[in-house]
C-alpha cells in the first residue's frame, strides 16, 4: 500500500509536467522573438496561456503536487516575461497642461447589422475621433444614426475580404482633410488629418489580412511595408488603429516599431473574440501612436455586435524637456 501511495503522486506529477509543456512551448516561442511563422503563431496566444498557466499552478498546488507545481510556476514566470512587452509597453510623461484627445477604434465585422448597438457603444465612449474597419452595408447607410456627434466623416471604397462588403471610416468632431493613399495596394487603410486640441493630428484606420496559415507569411509583412510608406506621409503626430490580426509583441508588432517608429497601446485585456471574457482574449485590435503623444488611458468599450471588442484610448501631449 505504501508503494502505491508513492507511485501515484509520482505518476500524477509526470502527467502534470507533460501537460505543462504546452504553455512552456508558447513561452519559449514568444521569448525567441523568431519571425518564423510557427513560433510567431504561438506568440499570438501568450496572454491566454499565461492566465491558464496561473490557474493550472493553483490547481497543482491545491492537490499538493509540488514538483509539477514548481515547474508550472517557472513556466508562469516565463510567460509573464513574454507577455510583458505587450501588456506594459513603455510610456512617456504627459504634459500636465495638455488637453486630451479620445479615440474610439473598432472592427465592426462586415456582417454586423446591429446599428443600435454600434451607436450606443460609440456614444458611451464619448470619443473625439472614431476609427472603424469592416464597416458593412447596414451602418454605412445609417451614418447619421451611428455618428450623430461626428459630422465630419470619410469612408473608403468598398473592399471585400471574402466575408461581405466592408469599408474603413474616419470620423471626427472637427473638419477632416483626406490624405490620399500612396501604397502598393496591399493594405486596407483610410487616412485623414484634423486640427484638434492637441494640434494637427493624422489618423489612419487600417485592416491587415488574416495571418499565416490563412494567408502566406509575407502578406502581412507586405501590408506593414505599405503602412510604413503611408506613415511617412501622415506627418509628425499620428494615431493608427485597426485590426492588425496580430499582437503587438509578435513579428508584425516588431516590424511596426522598427519601420514606423510608433508606440503601441497596452494589450490587456484582450479584444478578440468578444464572446469570451476579455481577460481570456487576445489583442489583435491594435492602436499605435507617435511618441510626441502620451497614452494616458486604454480600455475596452461597450460591445457593439461584433466579434471584436472596441478599444478606447486617450492621449495628451508629451512633456517637453526643461
Amino acid at each position: 500500500m505504501s508503494s502505491k501511495r508513492r507511485i501515484l503522486p509520482a505518476l500524477a506529477n509526470i502527467v502534470a509536467c507533460a501537460i505543462t509543456l504546452a504553455p512552456l512551448a508558447i513561452a519559449l516561442a514568444a521569448l525567441s522573438r523568431s519571425d518564423h511563422p510557427w513560433p510567431d503563431l504561438a506568440n499570438q496566444f501568450v496572454a491566454p496561456a499565461l492566465l491558464a498557466s496561473v490557474a493550472w499552478t493553483v490547481v497543482l498546488g491545491l492537490f499538493r503536487l509540488r514538483t509539477s507545481a514548481v515547474f508550472a510556476l517557472v513556466v508562469t514566470a516565463l510567460l509573464t516575461l513574454a507577455v510583458w512587452p505587450q501588456w506594459f509597453p513603455a510610456r512617456g510623461k504627459a504634459d500636465p497642461a495638455s488637453e486630451s484627445l479620445t479615440v474610439y477604434s473598432a472592427n465592426l465585422w462586415a456582417r454586423n447589422t446591429d446599428v443600435r448597438a454600434m451607436a450606443a457603444s460609440i456614444k458611451a465612449a464619448n470619443p473625439d475621433v472614431v476609427l472603424l474597419v469592416e464597416l458593412g452595408d447596414a451602418p454605412s447607410s445609417e451614418l447619421d444614426t451611428l455618428l450623430p456627434d461626428h459630422p465630419y466623416r470619410l469612408v473608403s471604397s468598398v473592399g471585400n475580404r471574402n466575408v461581405a462588403p466592408a469599408r474603413a471610416l474616419v470620423a471626427s468632431r472637427w473638419p477632416l482633410e483626406a490624405i490620399d493613399e500612396n501604397t502598393n495596394d496591399r493594405l486596407v487603410a483610410l487616412s485623414a488629418k484634423s486640427e484638434t486640441p492637441l494640434g494637427p493630428v493624422a489618423f489612419s484606420s487600417v485592416h491587415l489580412t488574416r495571418p499565416w496559415p490563412y494567408r502566406q507569411p509575407f502578406v502581412q509583412v507586405g501590408q506593414v511595408e505599405d503602412l510604413a510608406m503611408e506613415r511617412q506621409r501622415l506627418g509628425q503626430t499620428v494615431i493608427i488603429a485597426g485590426d492588425f490580426n496580430s499582437v503587438s509583441s509578435g513579428r508584425i508588432g516588431r516590424q511596426m516599431k522598427e519601420t514606423t517608429g510608433l508606440a503601441p497601446a497596452p494589450g490587456f485585456p484582450g479584444t478578440w473574440p468578444s464572446k469570451y471574457p476579455s481577460p481570456l482574449g487576445i489583442t489583435i485590435d491594435q492602436v499605435w501612436h507617435s511618441t510626441d503623444l502620451v497614452l494616458t488611458e486604454r480600455k475596452l468599450g461597450r460591445k457593439n455586435g461584433s466579434d471584436h471588442r472596441p478599444v478606447i484610448t486617450r492621449y495628451r501631449r508629451a512633456a517637453t524637456d526643461g
